[in-house]
């Protein structure tokens, strides 16, 4: 298993990209506003260029990203400021989370974030690999490197986006071996300073209110999550077939983006949303394998963050799509539509794969006892 997990990645990776645009087809058609085909090819195109990036960076010798790690944090948070700056930020539902870019469209950077902090990270900890138990070099300093640009992601708003970055970074900063004196009051403290934000600001904390009382808000801020459960309960364990789904025809808005994950369940069935979550633990085992097989301190961190980048999210979405966390706006990766999102997580399946195939390449070559020829001399 450990010598084939990028083949194990590619497979679940190419599974979940197909049946991503198979429902795309099926649910973008009914989308007002846009042609029947408008968000299939749109993302047919992207996951073409996806694939272009993700064997790029295949090819690519990660280790030289560690040089420009400074100056990827500086763009990075140069695109994030841009988003709040009138004219060149683009605002979308409330949330200033794009940039219009001339002749590429819009462009959202805190998807190109998450892999540019997990960069800085690794370069980092790689640096002062010797002092990652100290108070500075080993807590303070990381968590200032990822918490300002987590900052400008949760004002945007994307509080979604920011939560699962900040699982990323606390997995990744516990991986290396930051003591959990630290982390645990710090955590702690954190989610203290974000309860007390959500209970006073009124949008969120009714959105808690509306989640624990689900059935009784079908019909306001609840009817997303409670569509999605409908639509889950009546694909029942085979489905309706597909392209026979009825959330999609208004009820379940956003049902190509955010709550694919139901229409998955309508049309395809139990079989088909529990094979989804399959793909997700085969791509978490690779990704964890490919982590202990790297040889380099810098190789091991990237690993370990691109894969939880992949898998958290996955995991914050389909626990939203089914009512078991509060709505908070973030995509299936692979699987629901979104340019950005589709583009830098094939180029992050690409950055596994190459930093696999190099640590395969110093791996001693084995020989079988069967093809040894023994001489002994008789006395």
């Amino acid at each position: 298993m450990i010598r084939h997990c990028s083949t194990v990645l590619c497979a679940a990776v190419a599974v979940l990209v197909a049946l991503g645009l198979i429902m795309l087809t099926s649910t973008g058609a009914w989308v007002k506003g846009f042609g029947p085909y408008h968000f299939l090819s749109h993302q047919a195109i992207m996951v073409g260029v996806g694939l272009i990036a993700a064997i790029i960076a295949v090819r690519f010798n990660v280790e030289h990203l560690r040089k420009f790690a400074p100056w990827l944090y500086g763009l990075m948070c140069l695109t994030l400021v841009l988003c709040y700056i009138p004219g060149i930020g683009v605002s979308i539902y409330g949330s200033k989370r794009w940039l219009q870019l001339p002749g590429l469209g819009q462009f959202q950077p805190s998807e190109m974030s998450r892999i540019i902090i997990v960069i800085c990270l690794a370069t980092w900890f790689a640096r002062w690999q010797t002092e990652v138990r100290t108070f500075w070099r080993g807590f303070v300093i990381p968590g200032l490197i990822a918490g300002f640009p987590i900052m400008l992601i949760a004002a945007e708003p994307a509080v979604g986006i920011a939560l699962s970055l900040s699982v990323v970074v606390g997995s990744l900063m516990f991986s290396v071996g930051t003591r959990l004196r630290y982390a645990v009051p710090t955590a702690l403290s954190v989610i203290t300073a974000a309860g007390w934000f959500i209970y006073h600001d009124e949008n969120r904390w009714n959105r808690i209110q509306t989640w624990l009382d689900l059935e009784h808000h079908t019909q306001d801020r609840g009817m997303q999550q409670w569509r999605a459960l409908l639509a889950l309960g009546n694909g029942g364990p085979t489905g309706v077939g597909l392209g026979n789904g009825v959330e999609k025809f208004g009820t379940l808005t956003f049902a190509h983006i955010d709550f694919i994950f139901p229409e998955v369940g309508e049309e395809l069935g139990l079989v088909a949303t529990l094979f989804v979550v399959v793909c997700y633990v085969l791509i978490a085992v690779a990704g964890c394998g490919i982590a202990l097989q790297a040889k380099t301190m810098f190789n091991r961190c990237l690993a370990l963050g691109l894969t939880c980048l992949i898998v958290v999210p996955a995991m914050e979405n389909i626990a939203v799509t089914t009512a078991m966390l509060p709505n908070d706006g973030l995509p299936l990766p692979f699987v629901s539509f979104g340019g950005t999102s589709i583009l830098l997580s094939l180029a992050a399946v690409g950055i596994l794969v190459g930093i696999h195939r190099r640590s395969l390449a110093y791996m001693p070559q084995e020989f079988p006892l069967a093809r040894e020829r023994r001489l002994a001399l008789r006395l």
